[in-house]
Formats: structure tokens, C-alpha cells, sequence
């Protein structure tokens, strides 16, 4: 559907920015693809015209017409001129250029405003199925206007499977029930996929068309989906029946997301009241315990212990560990340890605090023994361990072999040519769709070739993406770019942090996608916040040139560099403390470092109730360990930058000393698990149908 101007307006500056940051060549290289620097510097030109809508870019684009990316300059033109347009100046487009990315664009765009004009003849006549739900439902709607009537199976049936779903299709939802095809057992059906995924929206809007006697119901699961604590005041009044039950399990277990106290009275109270089964027992028993374990209760370890088998998950098993670890209750702690799964004992984390608990009750050799084989991973945790026995870090670097003739072919593949021309440009989204368009389907060493072809090219994104996994994760000279000439060591040195650990958070953060923007609207490399920014601007006297100057990699690295200053300030220097608050936010970390300050560094972020931030931090550092072996052929030890709470973190000097890095023997020798950056890249995803238990709370 076509945005709205102001939207079309604000990606304008945003792609105009871009294509500024590509004409420096701040992270691209000279040789890229088959396009010259006039043409390109031509195409950044015409396509700022084309933009504006009209024929105007052309006079610009005189010459370019056999270049590879010229069919993106009249699909601009299009884009903007969308309201304006007629069926045959798209097809024109269509034809000449079947199969293109912005040909697809395109037609999905005119498909949405032929909607909006509510053309449905030419709608209809344009039409092709898989373009997406709101499409569908649109291509359902001219089957209305022309008084077709709907055929579930065939019309109705996979969108009904989802459990949300555009406005467009709020039209045929209601003529469906008009036509009586929603019937009881359909309703109920889509309310319980919906109250699965937790959405109770939908749930609210199918309630009221299921049968009088039904309706209650389904309303009070939508409450307890919307309104938990309102739910949980009014179920005293409800009456005890099989989809009630259901509606009271949902509402404790939303509540004890929010307030496990609360929850707990609730529990106590309606419990009695209700048979519910044993499973929806458990799952009010796992969050209840699981909530209070996050809260760090006083009655946190012994619910955990206490839930019945049935009742227990990973989440809980995990949880007994760190609340026990949190109260340096060593014996419950191991006990805690020897009852996670098969799977969790072999996990890193825990085999390290397994070291930890083993070392603390005495049992040295035992410690020793497990510190030594978990030293043996490239990870957070096996620095650590290494930290622990002195031992060396384990890091394997492996190279690619180059291959000329496949480096050759890959580089005439028409898909990958454009790709590489849309990153030299600056068109950055769309170098990235039709780099995964060129690359579908083909096989794993292709792509390396191709992620390393693009490292080399200075398209740093492209070699971490897809470079995660198996043998390629020894590839650290790709996967952990230094890009020297984006001036990260000298802000680094001019803020008075350490260029590792600016490295650390950049790649933790972005993946090196300098237009990379997060729900909540962190942009570029250091994923700042335009409102952090303008303060952190303000208090450094540096200049500010509005959000969109973010994506702008010297813009960023300068003002991202002065914030994790002003965060390590805050926290004596700590850079992991400070890594804790670039993720979650100082205000939170303060609260943990008042309710747990006491801890070990190791301890206390195995204790931070978001798995996010735990996670972050421990990527972070880890990341830090490796930048600094890039940097300097060596690297600081892990611990030394995780000083104890309220302990001063002061630079390292030029004598500093440095743990050693070597390849453990190929017998032992494990490749660094794959570590997801925080920013996936900008394209659709489906939702998670329930959060992590241990996310942050609403």
C-alpha cells in the first residue's frame, strides 16, 4: 500500500543520507562490482530526482541506460508519482523489467493504491496470489464488490490459521460472518490460536459472534488476555466451567508476568474456586515461580524446587540455578545444577558455574578439570574459565581459500552485481534483498564465497550474517571487521574508552549495518537513540544534525563513543556494567546494583532478570577479548575489565599484561558458537507468540 507523504518524505532523507555516506566511500572500497565512479556518482543523481517524482531524472540519467541499477530510477519515479498512475504506465514497467526487485515493489504498491481507489476491476486484472495477507484480503474484497460469495475452504481458510491479521481483511472477516460461515467451532478455533500468540485483540473482536450462550466466555479470555488484573477481580463471579478455567490459567499467568505478589493473592484466593487440570495448574505453579524468581524473592528457590515434574521447564530449571547462585548458596546451587536437562548441562554457561559451585564447596580438582575443558571454547565463558586456570584464550583463526573462476562467476551473477551496485550506492535495503534473492537456494560454500567476496568489497554486514555458523565461525578477520578508516580507534582514545570495547558494542549492536534501526528507533552502527544523541551532543558540544545524521557512521561512532564514556563514568569505568545499561538502561541497572551489588561480576550477570541484557553483556565482552587479540595480537584478560561493583576500571596502559592466545588441538578445538547481533536485519519477522519468562516486563 502506498506510505503516506510524510513517511515517503522521511525514507527520502533517510536514502539521501545514505547515498552521502556512499559517495565519501566511508565503508565502501573502490572496486566494487561492475559499475565506474561516474556512473555511479550519475545514478546518485538521478535517483535523488527521481525520488521527486516525474521525468526529470532522465536528462540526469543520459547515458546510464545499460547500467545495471538504471531500472531503479524510473521504479522511484513510479513510487512517488503512485496516486497519479494508470494501469498502463505500470505494466509498461512491468514488462520491460519482469522479475526485478523493484518491479515486484511495484506492482505490490499499485495493488495497494488500486485498493485505496477501490478499483477492483484493475485490482483483479493485476492480481497474483503470495504477495502478502493484506493483498489477499484486498483480492477477497473484489470478490465481494462483485457478489461472489466466499467459499471458506478456499477463500477463508489459511488466513484463519492466524491469529492476526491486517485491517484489510476486517471486511471479509465480517462478511464471512454475515454469510454464516463463522461458525462456533470455527470461532473458537481462530479465539484459541489467538490466545496462544497472546492476542487478545482478536480475541475480543471474535467474542461477540460466537453463540449467546458462548459469548461470556470468550470475552472474559480476551479480558484476561487484555486486563489480567480485571479478569482476576471479577472471576469470584464466574462460573467454573471447562473454557473459564482456561480464562482464569491465562489471567494468573499475565499477572504474574506483572505483579507475582498480586498473582500469588489471586492464586490463593480463586484457586479453591476453580477444577482445573493438572496441567493448567502447573502452568500457573511455573509462572508464579518463575516471576518470583526474577522478582529474587525470599520464597523464589523453594517454589522452584517445589514445582512438580510436569510443571517444571527449562526456564525454571534455569532460574533455581541463578537464584541459588545469586545467594551464594553453594550446595543449593549444585543441587540446582544436577537437576537442569541433558541439554542445559552441556551448555557453557553452566558447565563454567558448575567450576565455579565445585571450586566453592572444596572440590578443587574437579573445578580445575571442568575450568580447563570449558577454556577451550572461544566464548564468554570459556575466557572466563580460561581467566580461572591461566590458561591461554582459545581462539582458531581459519582463511578461505580463494577461488578465482567461482569469485568470477559469482561476480557476473546479475542478482550479486546489483546487489554490489545498491551497497556502493548507498541503497542499502535493497543491496540486501537482492543479495537474498541472488544467494536463495544455493549451496553453503557458495555463500561463504559470496560473504567473503563482500568483507573484501568493505560490506561488513554481509560476511557476520553469513558467516554464522560451523567452520565459518573461525573466520574472525571477517566476521569481526576492524575497518580501520571508520576513526573508531582515534573516537575511542578521544572519549577515553578502549577501541575494543567500542568494537565490541558496535558489532554486538548493529552487525555493521550502518542504516540498521531498531523497533524503539536506535539507529546506525552504535544503535543510538536521535533523543540520547541530542544530549550526548549537547553535553560534549558537538554538532547535531537530527536523527537521520545517524546513519552517517562518523556521526554515530562520535556521538556512540561519548555515551558509552558517559555510561562507564556512571559505573567507575566497569565496561561490562556499562554495557549492562547501553542495553537495558542505566535506571535498571542501578536497581540490580542496590538489590545485588555485593556479587562477583560473574555472579551478578548471571543474576540480571533479562535474558536480553545477560546475554548482551556476556556477547559484548566476549566480543571485546576478541577486538582487542585483532587489535594488538593479544588481548586483556576477561576478568580484568570485569572489576568488582564499585571498584574503579582504570585504561589499560602500553604494559600492561595480556593473556596469550592459542588453537587448542584439533581433537579439542571448538569453533565459537554463533552469537545473534541485538538488530536483525530490516525485513518482516514473525513475532515470537510469548516472550521470554524472563523478559522485561510492561
Amino acid at each position: 500500500m502506498a506510505a503516506p507523504a510524510s513517511r515517503r518524505a522521511a525514507r527520502s532523507l533517510r536514502t539521501l543520507a545514505c547515498i552521502a555516506l556512499a559517495a565519501t566511500g566511508f565503508l565502501a572500497t573502490a572496486a566494487m562490482a561492475a559499475g565506474t565512479d561516474a556512473e555511479r556518482a550519475r545514478f546518485r543523481q538521478a535517483y535523488a530526482a527521481a525520488q521527486q517524482g516525474g521525468d526529470a531524472w532522465r536528462a540526469q540519467a543520459a547515458g546510464l541506460e545499460q547500467y545495471v541499477l538504471f531500472p531503479y530510477l524510473e521504479a522511484a519515479a513510479l513510487e512517488h508519482d503512485l496516486r497519479t498512475l494508470d494501469r498502463a504506465r505500470v505494466e509498461a514497467y512491468l514488462t520491460r523489467y519482469p522479475g526485478l526487485i523493484p518491479a515486484a515493489d511495484l506492482r505490490r504498491d499499485f495493488l495497494g493504491e488500486l485498493a485505496r481507489r477501490k478499483d477492483w476491476t484493475t485490482f483483479s486484472a493485476m492480481y497474483q496470489p503470495g504477495l502478502g495477507d493484506s493483498l489477499s484480503c484486498f483480492a477477497l474484497q473484489a470478490k465481494l464488490s462483485r457478489n461472489e460469495p466466499l467459499v471458506f475452504e478456499r477463500d477463508l481458510a489459511d488466513l484463519w490459521k492466524k491469529p492476526n491479521l491486517p485491517n484489510a481483511c476486517d471486511p471479509v472477516i465480517a462478511a464471512a460472518h454475515d454469510q454464516g460461515l463463522l461458525t462456533a467451532d470455527r470461532l473458537w478455533a481462530r479465539i484459541q490460536t489467538a490466545a496462544e500468540a497472546g492476542k487478545g485483540g482478536t480475541v475480543a473482536s471474535l467474542a461477540p459472534w460466537l453463540p449467546p450462550s458462548d459469548a461470556p466466555a470468550g470475552k472474559r479470555i480476551a479480558q484476561a488476555l487484555n486486563d489480567p488484573a480485571g479478569a482476576l477481580r471479577d472471576a469470584s463471579e464466574w462460573p467454573d466451567t471447562p473454557r473459564h478455567r482456561q480464562a482464569l490459567t491465562l489471567a494468573l499467568q499475565r499477572m504474574a508476568r506483572k505483579q507475582s505478589t498480586a498473582a500469588d493473592a489471586a492464586w490463593q484466593s480463586l484457586g479453591p474456586r476453580f477444577t482445573l487440570s493438572e496441567q493448567q495448574r502447573g502452568a500457573v505453579e511455573n509462572a508464579l515461580a518463575l516471576f518470583h524468581a526474577t522478582d529474587f524473592d525470599e520464597s523464589a528457590l523453594s517454589r522452584l524446587a517445589a514445582l512438580a515434574p510436569g510443571a517444571q521447564t527449562d526456564a525454571t530449571r534455569e532460574w533455581r540455578v541463578r537464584v541459588a547462585l545469586a545467594r551464594e548458596d553453594w550446595a543449593a546451587a549444585l543441587t540446582a545444577l544436577d537437576a537442569l536437562s541433558e541439554a542445559q548441562k552441556d551448555d557453557g554457561e553452566w558447565r563454567y558455574f558448575r567450576a565455579v559451585v565445585l571450586q566453592k564447596l572444596g572440590r578443587q580438582s574437579e573445578a580445575q578439570a571442568l575450568f580447563r575443558s570449558v577454556a577451550e571454547e572461544a566464548t564468554y565463558f570459556g575466557f572466563l574459565a580460561a581467566d580461572r586456570v591461566n590458561a591461554a584464550y582459545a581462539i582458531c583463526p581459519a582463511s578461505m581459500a580463494t577461488d578465482e573462476t567461482r569469485e568470477a562467476a559469482l561476480l557476473s551473477d546479475p542478482g550479486l552485481d546489483r546487489a554490489f551496485e545498491l551497497y556502493a550506492v548507498g541503497l542499502q535495503k535493497f543491496a540486501r534483498r537482492e543479495w537474498a534473492a541472488a544467494l536463495s537456494g544455493r549451496d553453503s560454500d557458495t555463500r561463504r564465497l559470496a560473504a567473503d567476496l563482500a568483507f573484501r568489497k568493505g560490506w561488513y554486514d554481509r560476511a557476520v550474517f553469513g558467516l554464522s555458523s560451523g567452520d565459518a565461525l573461525r573466520l574472525y578477520e571477517q566476521r569481526f571487521p576492524l575497518a580501520r578508516q571508520d576513526g573508531v580507534v582515534e573516537q575511542s582514545s578521544q572519549a577515553g574508552i578502549e577501541a575494543p570495547w567500542a568494537y565490541a558494542i558496535i558489532r554486538a549492536e548493529s552487525a555493521w549495518m550502518s542504516d540498521a534501526r531498531s523497533g524503539a528507533d536506535a539507529r546506525g552502527l552504535m544503535q543510538l537513540l536521535p533523543s540520547t544523541a541530542e544530549l550526548v551532543a549537547r553535553r560534549n558540544g558537538l554538532a547535531w544534525s537530527g536523527g537521520e545524521s545517524l546513519y552517517e557512521p562518523a556521526t554515530n561512532i562520535v556521538l556512540g563513543t561519548r555515551y558509552l564514556a558517559q555510561m562507564a563514568a556512571r559505573y567507575s569505568g566497569a565496561p561490562w556494567l556499562a554495557s549492562a545499561a547501553y542495553n537495558a538502561g542505566p535506571n535498571r541497572v542501578d536497581q540490580w546494583v542496590a538489590a545485588r551489588g555485593g556479587l562477583a561480576p560473574d555472579l551478578f550477570v548471571a543474576s540480571i532478570p533479562f535474558k536480553e541484557t545477560r546475554e548482551y553483556v556476556a556477547r559484548v565482552m566476549a566480543f571485546a577479548v576478541i577486538y582487542d587479540w585483532r587489535l594488538n595480537g593479544n588481548a586483556l584478560s576477561l576478568t580484568s575489565r570485569m572489576t568488582p561493583i564499585g571498584s574503579a576500571y582504570a585504561l589499560p596502559t602500553s604494559g600492561a599484561v595480556r593473556r596469550p592466545v592459542s588453537c587448542p588441538s584439533p581433537a579439542v578445538a571448538k569453533p565459537t558458537p554463533p552469537s545473534p547481533p541485538a538488530v536483525v536485519e530490516p525485513a518482516p519477522a514473525a513475532a515470537s507468540s510469548a516472550p521470554s519468562p524472563d523478559e522485561p516486563r510492561q
